[in-house]
C-alpha cells in the first residue's frame, strides 16, 4: 500500500452481533499469488516472489464482528488491505485500531523506553465498491472527526490518512487490468447486484457463481469453494442491506429532530441530502463544492424560519 493507504468505495439500535465471518474479498487475497498482483498493481511493482510477504493479518476481532481484511509487510511497508461495500468516514479510525494493533504485535519484543527510535513500516489501503455514487480516489482523514473548541482549527497532532480507491465499473481501469484477480471480482460482485433486482439474494448468488465458473471468472476457486462462496455472498449482501436500513433510520431521525426540535444539524443533514441527490452524476468534486455553495444561503434561510416556528 502507498504510505497513505488506500480503501476500496446505517437512529436506531446497532444490528445484532454476529460471529464472524469471511468474505469473498478477503478469501481470495489470502492467497499469496492473488495478493502479491494486487500489491504490484497498486504499487506498480513487479516483484515475483510471493514468499517474500509476511502477513500480519489481525485474527481476533478488533471493533465489534470487524476484522482488517488484509495485513502483510513487504519492501519495509505496512500494507493493510481494506475493503468496503458501504462508505464508512469512519474508516481513519477503524484503521488507528487496526495499525495500532499490528505495531504492537511488530515490537513486542522491543522496548519503547530505548534511547534508539524503533522503526516502523508505514501503512493504508481501502477499496470501495459500493453502490454510492464516488470519485474514483479520495482521502478520508481521521482530523476530519476531529471537535475543535473556538473559531480557528487548529493543525492536528495526530493524524492518520486513508486513500480510498473506487473500484467500482469505469473507475481506475489501469488498477484492475493489471490485477485479474480484482476485476473478476468486481465481475462477480456486479452479477450478483444485476441479479438481485429480480431475484431472491439466494437464487442470484447461485446464479451469479454459476455463471462465473462457466465463463472462466474466479473459476478456479468459486469452483473449489462453491457452496461457502454463495454463503459468503449472502452474508455480506444481507449485513449490507442491514446497513443501509440502519443509515436510512438515522437520516430520518435526524430529519425528525430538525423538525420538531428546530435542530441544525438535522435539517442541515435532510438539506444536504436532497441536494447531492439533485446533482448529476459525472460531476468533479469542485463542480459539486460549487453547487452546494449555492444552496448554503438557501439553507440558512429555512433554519431561521424554522427557528422563528419553535
Amino acid at each position: 500500500m502507498t504510505q497513505s493507504g488506500t480503501v476500496l468505495a446505517s437512529g436506531s439500535a446497532l444490528p445484532a452481533r454476529r460471529d464472524y465471518k469471511d468474505t469473498i474479498f478477503r478469501r481470495l487475497f489470502q492467497d499469496r499469488e492473488n495478493l502479491l498482483s494486487l500489491y504490484n498493481a497498486v504499487n506498480r511493482t513487479s516483484y515475483t516472489d510471493a514468499e517474500a510477504l509476511t502477513v500480519v493479518t489481525l485474527e481476533n476481532a478488533v471493533y465489534m464482528n470487524m476484522k482488517n481484511d488484509v495485513a502483510f509487510l513487504l519492501d519495509n511497508r505496512l500494507s493493510l488491505y481494506e475493503h468496503q461495500s458501504t462508505w464508512n468516514p469512519n474508516m481513519p479510525l477503524r484503521d488507528l485500531f487496526y495499525v495500532s494493533r499490528t505495531y504492537q504485535g511488530l515490537v513486542k519484543d522491543e522496548t519503547l523506553y530505548s534511547s534508539k527510535r524503533l522503526r516502523l513500516p508505514a501503512p493504508f489501503l481501502v477499496f470501495y465498491n459500493g453502490t454510492e455514487e464516488r470519485e474514483e480516489s479520495s482521502v478520508l482523514k481521521l482530523s476530519d472527526s476531529f471537535e475543535y473548541v473556538g473559531i480557528q482549527k487548529e493543525e492536528p497532532n495526530l493524524e492518520l490518512k486513508v486513500l480510498v480507491l473506487n473500484i467500482n465499473q469505469g473507475k481506475n481501469k489501469e488498477l484492475l487490468e493489471v490485477c485479474k484477480t480484482l476485476k473478476e471480482y468486481m465481475i462477480f460482485v456486479d452479477r450478483i447486484r444485476l441479479y438481485t433486482k429480480t431475484m431472491e439474494l439466494g437464487a442470484a448468488a447461485e446464479r451469479a457463481v454459476d455463471e462465473c465458473i462457466h465463463e472462466g471468472v474466479l473459476s478456479d476457486f468459486l469452483r473449489k469453494n462453491r457452496g461457502e462462496a454463495i454463503e459468503m455472498s449472502i452474508f455480506e449482501y444481507d449485513e449490507e442491506r442491514e446497513l443501509k436500513l440502519i443509515r436510512r433510520a438515522e437520516y430520518e431521525e435526524g430529519l425528525k429532530e430538525g423538525r420538531e426540535e428546530g435542530r441544525e444539524d438535522g435539517l442541515k443533514s435532510h438539506l444536504r441530502s436532497q441536494v447531492v441527490k439533485k446533482l448529476k452524476k459525472g460531476k468533479t468534486e469542485e463542480q459539486i463544492a460549487e453547487e452546494l455553495e449555492e444552496k448554503v444561503q438557501e439553507i440558512e434561510q429555512v433554519i431561521r424560519e424554522l427557528q422563528k416556528g419553535c
